[in-house]
């Protein structure tokens, strides 16, 4: 019997349904023509959630939250030509991150490429120097083999994302009109559709297992051997995306180490039901101190994650000679000093594991030594002269929003970060808190383009509340991303940090520049942000004295569409508390 069909929506239903099928849970679309049979196909699976974002950047930015969010892979759809380039920034910062992404271009077909048609550009391989995997489709064929071929595709590009080598993976997608399903090109037999409607395989035949016993590979005995040789050692803890599993292990290596934990802000172990205890916050205030600095060298540091935040502990990094090993899932180098001995893959919660139980057969019994005594006395203090200087300081300023902000959210609470000097202030000051706060960022290529539209993508995932810090730059670059918020009415409650301009640079040398700086490095705006923001049915406040904030940032979470939350600052004012800080840590940390 035969069908009559249209191939383009055959071709995408079929690879669509592997996806699906495989755990792909989230698509976000940006409108186009080209892409008309993918959109369809996304549309019309059930078991799929699709966002409708008109700006490819914001619709990238937003998948990237969801997939940060939800730990899935997240599929993006847009149509040819220059639109494909408007996904690059996401596609970069997911890069760099490792965050499961399956872009999908549709594209002109070959006949159109290099012949002056519209809407047409070289699309091959177009992000190549970040992508994980790349895979033309081809224009669809209606055989056995290459419904097959396709599925391949699919299943591959779910692999690659998640497994092999993690991070955003690209699909270019070529078409010939007809799209529209019922402008029929083709009539096929039953076997076809038939063959077309089946999965080739289910999502766990995929997925590769945690455990590999790595206890007796040379890179695990020569760092157990430093271990044993030596007391004097650290645990930083850098931004990732940790489990509650290494959480519990990396603590309890510490304890039997006598090693002190330099937690990131962003590395998720300030936050928590578990204890505090050996977790350093405030490190970098005390690594500042040169005194300090010479009575502590470390002879060996363990290091999991990626790039620390802290300029204190970089440059104490740095300046150490200690023997040095990152561990991280796929062994990725995050060393800017490049003194590292080398980068192992590992799952980190899995290596702890096996390194206690080294300890325990080794016998290797150390109890809260001096070194560690040290190194939690430099926090008692930092943590006390904070509270003294910044926590009790005047309205407004930016180093105290951040504990404001901490001590006021509920539990279970998601935390999106921006980059520039929020992020920086969340990992200077927030304090260790018995409070379950997951924090996101968007550090891989540490860009302020699409943070509100990853802040939106997170929040869109499951009904956790979300909260974003940021600043009036980042804020004023993704205004587009508003219109998601509005549109699918995400309850994102926005803390605007506004100092008019590039504050960050007021710590650079080239603040001392006069005219030259405040024209070409702050750039003030001079923006009133209520307007943009009563524009997309959003809820604004400006916050006039931290009671204000406390009883408005409360109010917010009772709302069901976004709200802002402005706090003007003078980012001047705010550098002279923070190295008021800084220079009282200095004095009495030694």
């Amino acid at each position: 019997m035969k069908i009559k069909i249209n191939r383009n929506i055959l071709w995408t239903e079929t690879f669509v349904r592997e996806l699906v099928s495989l755990g792909v849970k989230y698509v976000s679309i940006s409108p186009g023509s080209r892409n008309t049979p993918l959109t369809l196909a996304f549309a019309n699976n059930k078991k799929i959630k699709s966002f409708v974002h008109i700006d490819e950047r914001s619709s990238g930015f937003f998948a990237l939250g969801l997939a940060k969010a939800s730990n899935t892979p997240v599929a993006v759809v847009c149509t040819s030509g220059t639109a494909t380039v408007e996904l690059y920034p996401a596609i970069v910062e997911a890069y760099q991150q490792r965050v499961p992404l399956i872009i999908c271009t549709a594209d002109r077909p070959p006949e159109l490429i290099n012949s002056g048609a519209n809407q047409t550009i070289n699309q091959n391989n177009l992000y190549k120097n970040h992508i994980r995997w790349f895979f033309d489709v081809g224009l669809p064929e209606l055989t056995i083999p290459k419904l097959k071929e396709l599925k391949s595709a699919a299943k591959k590009s779910f692999y690659y994302s998640t497994q092999e080598s993690r991070g955003p993976v690209h699909l270019n997608f070529p078409f010939r009109k007809p799209f529209e399903p019922k402008t029929f090109t083709d009539e096929v037999n039953n076997d076809i559709t038939n063959f077309a409607k089946t999965v080739l395989s289910k999502k766990e035949e995929i997925y590769l297992k945690d455990k590999k016993d790595f206890s007796k590979e040379k890179w695990f005995l020569k760092i157990s051997g430093y271990i044993k040789k030596f007391e004097k050692g650290l645990i930083i803890v850098g931004p990732d995306n940790y489990n509650s599993k290494f959480i519990k292990n990396c603590q309890k290596l510490s304890e039997k180490l006598s090693y002190p934990i330099l937690a990131d802000g962003t590395s998720q172990l300030r936050f928590g039901s578990h204890s505090n205890k050996n977790i350093i916050a405030n490190f970098d205030a005390f690594l500042r101190s040169d005194e300090f600095f010479q009575n502590h060298q470390p002879d060996i540091i363990i290091q999991f994650g990626r790039t620390v935040t802290s300029k204190g502990l970089d440059t104490f990094l740095e300046n150490c000679n200690a023997s040095r090993f990152m561990i991280n899932e796929f062994g990725d180098w995050f060393d800017p000093s490049n003194k590292s001995i080398d980068s192992f893959a590992c799952k980190p919660y899995i290596f702890c594991e096996e390194l206690i139980k080294t300890i325990d057969a080794k016998k290797i019994k150390r109890q809260n030594t001096v070194w560690l005594q040290s190194f939690n006395r430099a926090e008692q203090i930092t943590l006390e002269l904070k509270k003294k200087i910044v926590d009790q300081s005047n309205f407004p300023n930016e180093p105290r929003i951040i504990n404001e902000i901490i001590q006021a959210v509920p539990d279970d609470c998601q935390i999106m970060i921006s980059n520039s000097m929020p992020v920086r202030d969340f990992d200077y000051f927030a304090d260790n808190v018995n409070k379950k706060i997951i924090v996101f960022n968007n550090r891989g290529a540490s860009g302020i383009d699409g943070i509100t539209s990853t802040a939106l993508g997170i929040a869109a995932v499951g009904s956790k509340p979300t909260v974003l810090i940021t600043g009036d730059l980042a804020f004023y670059y993704d205004l587009n991303g508003l219109l998601g918020a509005k549109k699918y009415s995400i309850p994102l409650i926005v803390i605007l940090v506004n100092n008019n301009g590039g504050g960050i640079f007021e710590i650079l040398p080239i603040s001392s520049y006069g005219k030259v700086f405040e024209k070409y490095f702050i750039a003030q705006h001079d923006l009133d942000f209520k307007y943009f923001v009563d524009a997309y049915r959003g809820n604004y406040k400006l916050i006039k004295s931290w009671n204000d904030f406390q009883v408005s940032f409360k109010a917010a979470f009772t709302k069901k569409n976004f709200s802002v939350l402005e706090i003007k600052t003078n980012a001047v004012e705010s550098l002279k508390l923070r190295r008021q800080f800084w220079k009282a840590v200095k004095d009495s940390v030694k």
